[in-house]
């Protein structure tokens, strides 16, 4: 059995992948500094912590589920004492993407990042419903990079990304780069910035009068039919004065040279921000 040491086990990300992991086949050893975290961790999956040093003596795999801005502090601290082979696993391409893990050619630097589950969906059960962050109930995709380490390491990084974000529906292989893309660029610079400023025009309608129920719902019910035909989840066109509004609109709301933020130093800019 695979000996996987969690760093980070009692915090927020550490729970809940524990959650998945006291179901999986790896020998877990969980690491954490803060009392009220190891009492969480207790209560969570009745684990006891052990010693850091014990952790990375005998670990196979290490995965920290620690904040991006911890990433680099807590890698140079313990990458000394992993042994040849060893496989370090983030949970975010920020930290690895702005060159927060320390060099050492001996070991496997890997990364992975769940999709959460889609809005469109065949979930059956109000449980799955309900799990719209992942990692409970509902299937999700996941994203992982092998960003160095030997080929045949790619398939433990996959085995350890199924068993934390379990149920995994498939996981999906791609560079450094493009998962940095993929998020901070496409689901949060793009996707967030334009969900918040969705909510911020429905508060507009309802400060011009507009009832706050009315005004959410024929917004949450028109995100739902447009977006099943901008993403071809069922077949459509637009009516004449829905397109034309969309002529119009985008020049309003979009600078001409939004998709800079795809752009690598844009992308870079970024993470530096976030790390």
């Amino acid at each position: 059995m695979t000996r996987l040491a969690l760093f980070g086990a009692g915090g927020k990300m550490g729970v809940r992948l524990s959650r998945n992991l006291v179901k999986a086949e790896f020998e877990v050893l969980p690491v954490e500094v803060s009392e009220a975290g190891r009492a969480r961790l207790k209560e969570a999956v009745d684990w006891d912590c052990v010693p850091q040093d014990e952790a990375l003596a005998e670990a196979e795999v290490v995965v920290l589920a620690v904040p991006d801005t911890a990433i680099g502090a807590v890698a140079r601290k313990i990458v000394d004492h992993l042994r040849p082979g060893t496989m370090l696993v983030c949970l975010d391409a920020a930290g690895p993407h702005a060159g927060h893990l320390p060099e050492r050619a001996d070991i496997t630097y890997f990364v992975t990042h769940p999709c959460h589950p889609p809005i469109f969906h065949d979930l059956a059960t109000h449980e799955e419903r309900m799990d719209r962050f992942g990692g409970v109930a509902a299937p999700q995709g996941v994203v992982n990079v092998l960003m160095q380490g030997p080929e045949e390491h790619y398939a433990l990084g996959d085995r350890v990304a199924r068993a934390i974000f379990a149920p995994v529906s498939q996981t999906y292989r791609v560079t450094l780069d493009q998962l940095a893309m993929l998020e901070p660029g496409l689901s949060e610079t793009v996707c967030a910035s334009l969900l918040d400023v969705m909510r911020e025009a429905m508060d507009e309608c309802v400060a011009r009068g507009v009832p706050k129920e009315a005004a959410r719902d024929f917004l949450l019910g028109h995100m739902n039919i447009l977006a099943a035909v901008i993403f071809e989840e069922q077949p459509g066109v637009f009516s004449d004065a829905c397109n034309k509004a969309i002529e119009f609109g985008k020049p309003v709301l979009m600078k001409d040279d939004w998709k800079r933020v795809f752009d690598p130093e844009e992308i870079a800019a970024s993470i530096r921000r976030i790390t």
